[in-house]
């Protein structure tokens, strides 16, 4: 009984593989799923491809994610973040999601009215701390008003005006 086949993958390579490990009546079976399928390198390559296509993408997705935050902190005179500065553009996104999620769950879905949502951006203004926003950010909209008001002062922006 042969332990090695040589398979002409998918990908058209022709490879020789050692089957030796594998028990004799499912050496055949196996060598022809395998024809089905790329060689090891171009698996590697396409996988190695379709990481950096992902990366790509994110890279590309938190960019546009950061410049929309970015305006509508500007828009909405929001604080400037307080943290470490790997962590200040990922709390703007977080506040931004967040913030939104919950405008659209309390007003236009909700019963707030615009007074209502003034009162809740002046305490989210208060919360400056990135990782405050970071560590909201799978929460429901609808429960903003209730983890701003649980907010610690540590998250609260410093009494400093000259930071």
């Amino acid at each position: 009984m042969p332990t090695s086949f040589e398979v002409v993958h998918s990908c058209g390579h022709t490879v020789t593989h050692d089957l030796s490990n594998r028990s004799a009546d499912r050496r055949a079976g196996f060598a022809r799923w395998l024809a089905g399928r790329d060689c090891t390198e171009c698996w590697k390559a396409a996988r190695d491809a379709d990481t950096q296509s992902k990366e790509e993408w994110l890279a590309a997705k938190r960019a546009a994610e950061q410049e929309a935050a970015t305006a509508w902190a500007k828009q909405f005179d929001m604080p400037q973040m307080e943290g470490p500065e790997k962590a200040l553009n990922w709390g703007e996104r977080s506040r931004h999601q967040l913030m939104t999620s919950a405008y659209d769950a309390l007003v236009v879905e909700g019963s707030w009215d615009e007074a209502d949502w003034a009162e809740l951006e002046e305490k989210a203004r208060s919360i400056t701390r990135a990782g405050w926003w970071i560590d909201q950010r799978e929460a429901e909209g609808s429960d903003l008003l209730e983890l701003l008001d649980a907010a610690g002062e540590g998250d609260r922006g410093t009494e400093n005006p000259f930071r």
